[in-house]
């Protein structure tokens, strides 16, 4: 019989992979764009949106600014998409704008990237998520109650849809993304049709009026205003990045098509941030942070939340109930959440990039069952979770947080590429080989001026609105990442051997801890005579006078040809005299080695644990700390291990569900 978690944990993973499979985990473009692309792609859902929220706050005058707005972030994508094909191209190993970096401008610049990058992947869960259930309150309102709830119900289905494996989340994601894709172009299709015809759509919310919280702006507050509306509109640009980290999970040739794949992000993201952004201002669609803010909306301060942009522009092009802004709502909703599987591709990889280079926890490049890198992916999980019910699964309040650790990795790595072509320049022997190197320096050089600048706006116009806890957090990760790189380097120069002689004990004194004559005890007593070592002792403590007697009867009545010494311990404790015993025979022999014995029972149920083998963890756990001490646990299988031994054994999945088992040892 099958334990109940290891059912449940191949029911929720599938099978394990092996180490040699990895190769059949790669990806084709087909499956590349909606796994690595489906963040920038699904931001058109909230990007303008972002920039009717700030401008309504100087009234409705100012959304005239908004194409304009728009314009330069459809510039600025299309910038940092050339900027990161030069990135694919010359960095193909995966590391994306941290391995650009460190490489390029040092370790130091390096781990801020990597610190930003962490951020922004959290943030991207976190933001994808929450603006996806907003979209399904939109069509469903008396959902909004349970608002957290649903945000970490998603985030649980993401978090095991990839420890099942790249692959297989790929196929699960591709469908509602090209859905997506396809509703949103025929959407922006209908509409410009519909506006050329004479019958331009209206938003329901064309004729209400907003109060204005920043009235009578003078020049300054304009550009302040406009400044703003472009740093929340960069969202547009959230995990453009994220195909220079998954190079590797591409199919040969990988840096091709990881090139193309990016290519066809920027085309498809570019047309659809511009239709839409050309759709909300053609439908007068209003939105404000607040409904108190706007004259006419039904209701009052407490009334149902406002619908988002894009499901007005949807209702106003194909009607409010139809089966067309239906499915335009469910693929909006589910391409929002799944948007943030970029991240569960991105954060682990990264991750593992770091562990690799000692900067994170070795335990984060290790791949789990399905090949997927599963301590990295469910430690996003947690972080985004925790995030959501801070900020109770606001998408308006966490999107503060956003973008500085984009715009931050962005501009490092443009620079990084500047310093990589100047290389790569002084090496070039012929002059087309130098021409396409000032091209490609060129493009990265505009970009990193390009984003920097970007970076400042977004840093002085969002710090108050939240950006300063990501500054805090950056320098933060970016100290905690040198502190384990420390660590790493310090345990591995004090392991590192200098005096083969050194590692020759001159002596080794055996002791077997003994608290009863029972078999463990005698299995004890045998393993450490095996290993014949200088001296053997038994000791025991005496904590009851009348069962110290009755074992030293027992040990001399069985003969046993070892010593048994009685450590004395007038205030009943067992491990502190053990311990200066041990530790008192190591100062009389600085030179030797003590190696203690410690009979363990091996139980088959967690409760047993609570009723046995406490003193020898308490032991075992004050012992690894004595220097020149070696530990060896001698274990006593009890029956009910025994029981739980036969019931580990293979199963397929099929006979998981069919309930067969097979003995230990049978062949299928």
């Amino acid at each position: 019989m099958v334990s109940p978690l290891d059912v449940v944990k191949r029911l929720v993973l599938g099978r394990p992979f092996r180490s040699d499979r990895l190769g059949e985990t790669l990806l084709p473009k087909r499956l590349a764009l909606p796994i690595f692309a489906s963040d920038p792609l699904s931001s058109v859902a909230y990007a303008t949106q972002e920039i009717l929220l700030i401008l309504t706050l100087g009234g409705l005058a100012y959304l005239h600014l908004t194409p304009w707005i728009a314009a330069a972030i459809v510039v600025l994508l299309a910038v940092v998409v050339l900027s990161y094909r030069q990135v694919v191209q010359a960095y193909p190993s995966g590391g994306g704008s941290y391995e650009v970096v460190a490489k390029n401008l040092g370790p130091l610049p390096g781990l801020v990237v990597a610190a930003a990058l962490l951020v922004d992947y959290v943030m991207t869960v976190a933001v994808s998520v929450a603006a996806g259930v907003d979209n399904i309150i939109s069509a469903v309102p008396d959902l909004n109650p349970y608002r957290v709830a649903i945000n970490l119900g998603f985030i649980a289905f993401l978090t095991a849809m990839n420890l099942r494996g790249v692959r297989e989340s790929g196929r699960t994601f591709a469908v509602p993304t090209y859905a997506f894709v396809a509703g949103v172009l025929v959407m922006i299709a209908v509409g410009l049709l519909q506006t050329v015809f004479g019958h331009a759509p209206v938003a329901e919310s064309a004729h209400y009026e907003i109060h204005a919280e920043q009235a009578g702006l003078g020049t300054v507050g304009v550009i302040f205003l406009m400044l703003r509306a472009f740093s929340s509109g960069c969202t547009a640009l959230t995990g453009t990045e994220a195909i220079s980290n998954g190079v590797p999970a591409f199919r040969k040739p990988k840096a091709r098509n990881a090139a193309s794949t990016m290519a066809a992000m920027g085309v498809i993201a570019i047309t659809m941030f511009a239709g839409v952004t050309a759709l909300a201002m053609i439908s007068d669609t209003r939105v404000t942070e607040n409904t108190c803010d706007i004259t006419g909306f039904p209701g009052d301060c407490n009334s149902d939340p406002q619908r988002t942009v894009i499901a007005q522009i949807a209702a106003a092009v194909f009607g409010g109930h139809s089966i067309a802004f239906y499915y335009l709502m469910v693929t909006t909703a589910l391409i929002l959440i799944l948007a943030a599987n970029t991240a569960y591709n991105g954060f682990p990889l990264l991750n593992s990039i770091l562990a690799q280079h000692r900067y994170m926890p070795r335990q984060l490049h290790t791949r789990g069952d399905r090949l997927a890198f599963s301590n990295g992916i469910i430690l996003l999980a947690v972080v985004a979770g925790l995030l959501i019910y801070a900020f109770d699964g606001s998408a308006t309040r966490l999107i503060q947080l956003y973008i500085v650790g984009v715009f931050t990795s962005f501009t490092l790595c443009q620079a990084g590429m500047v310093r990589h072509w100047n290389r790569a320049l002084a090496q070039a022997d012929s002059p087309q080989e130098r021409r396409r190197h000032h091209r490609a320096r060129a493009i990265n050089a505009f970009g990193a001026c390009f984003t920097g600048v970007v970076l400042v706006v977004v840093m002085i116009t969002k710090f108050t609105h939240g950006a300063y806890l990501v500054v805090v957090a950056i320098p933060l990760l970016v100290v905690i990442m040198y502190l384990i790189h420390r660590h790493y380097l310090a345990v591995r120069a004090e392991l590192a051997v200098d005096d083969l002689d050194a590692v020759l004990p001159s002596r080794v004194h055996a002791i077997v801890l003994v608290s009863g004559w029972h078999k463990p005890t005698q299995r004890a007593v045998q393993f450490a005579r095996a290993t014949h070592p200088d001296t053997l002792t038994a000791i025991t403590v005496n904590v009851d006078d009348t069962d110290t007697r009755e074992l030293a009867r027992q040990w001399e009545d069985a003969g046993v040809q070892i010593p048994l010494r009685v450590v004395e311990s007038p205030y009943r404790e067992i491990t502190r005299p053990v311990i200066d015993y041990i530790k008192r025979l190591r100062r009389d022999h600085p030179r030797d080695v003590v190696s203690v014995y410690i009979p363990e029972y091996v139980v088959g149920h967690w409760w047993e644990n609570l009723l046995h083998n406490q003193s020898s963890l308490r032991l075992k756990a004050r012992l690894l700390f004595v220097p020149g001490i070696m530990v060896t646990s001698v274990p006593w299988q009890l029956r009910s291990s025994h029981r739980r031994d036969l019931t580990k054994i293979e199963h397929t999945p099929g006979e998981i569900r069919r309930g067969i088992t097979r003995a230990p040892g049978t062949h299928r």
